[in-house]
């Protein structure tokens, strides 16, 4: 199977790593110091024993050296949906599928707008990643990763599960894929933008009883709006729920940070600004969702390198 990891950043490393040697495997993405050091000595992923394996995987940063694939994964982050879409639109075999595993909401409607719509596939995953340096991931969280059940179960949909499964990435088939991503998008609406806007570690939330106080009750006000659409959670308190994930990762910095960390723009608005967005079309009111937004807005992604330094002693 010929698949093309599109994202080359925590995530697409992640999976790239457990891909590759299931299938012919291509890394796309722009990102120069990444590419270069993918290239020069391949790529190192660090397991949550803190074992090491180095894994030789094909990354390209021109359309020219990707060919056509059977598959085409999705792993951008949300302000590069719209170019990842035209890419996939550019390499994909007649039959093939895009999957999208991306963070928030409106992925796989803007992917549908350049892709056939019967052939982009919505997912969400639970594993979780840390770009160490570019060349090295560490993977922070194990979990299971959900895909939508397509409306024409074809070939290549089968052979989309057989290579997860003979890449021991667990997966379910889900009938109602939307109580999968609201559940995730609640808890990444408690944690993300306070741990960027702070510049802390998950644990913190957890551990100041300020920080502890505004995740729970942004979780609890996303789970409100869920609820407004008849969208079943996985749990019945997203507060607590919350709580338990940020002490479960502890350690790790949310994707959101990494961000801000890099410099690079976050996924504030397919997280925190389409839950704000839905409350006000559902009138649910998301205040403290809304002042966390506003806050990142106002420039949180701006961060100097000494604060860099400073967190990561």
């Amino acid at each position: 199977m010929h698949v093309a990891l599109i994202g080359i950043g925590a995530m697409g490393s992640l999976f790239a790593a457990r891909l590759h040697a299931s299938c012919d495997l291509v890394m796309c993405g722009d990102w120069p110091a990444q590419v270069e050091a993918v290239r020069r000595t391949g790529l190192t992923l660090i397991d949550q024993r803190n074992h090491a394996t180095q894994h030789q995987v094909r990354i390209a940063d021109d359309v020219s050296e990707v060919g056509r694939v059977d598959l085409a994964i999705i792993l951008v982050k949300s302000h590069k949906t719209e170019q990842a879409a035209a890419l996939a639109e550019q390499i994909l075999l007649s039959d093939g599928l895009v999957l999208t595993l991306q963070n928030g909401l409106g992925h796989a409607e803007k992917i549908a707008a350049v892709v056939a719509p019967v052939r982009v596939i919505l997912g969400s995953t639970a594993h979780g990643a840390m770009l160490v340096q570019p060349g090295v991931v560490r993977h922070a969280g194990v979990g299971l990763t959900h895909i939508a059940r397509p409306d024409s179960w074809t070939p290549g949909f089968d052979r989309l599960l057989q290579l997860f499964e003979h890449a021991q990435i667990e997966i379910a088939v889900v009938d109602d894929v939307r109580s999968v991503l609201w559940s995730k998008l609640v808890i990444n609406a408690g944690i993300n933008p306070l741990s960027a806007l702070l510049r802390v570690t998950n644990g913190y939330l957890a551990e100041d009883s300020h920080a502890r106080q505004l995740m729970m009750q942004a979780a609890e006000e996303a789970a409100q709006v869920a609820r407004a659409q008849n969208i079943p959670l996985d749990y019945a308190d997203a507060g607590q729920r919350a709580l338990e994930v940020a002490r479960a990762t502890s350690n790790n910095h949310s994707s959101m940070l990494q961000d801000v960390l890099r410099g690079v723009p976050t996924e504030i608005e397919a997280i925190t600004g389409a839950l704000v967005a839905c409350g006000e079309k559902l009138n649910v009111p998301t205040p403290v969702n809304a002042l966390l937004l506003r806050l990142m807005r106002a420039g949180a992604e701006k961060i100097e390198i000494a604060e860099v330094q400073q967190l990561l002693r």
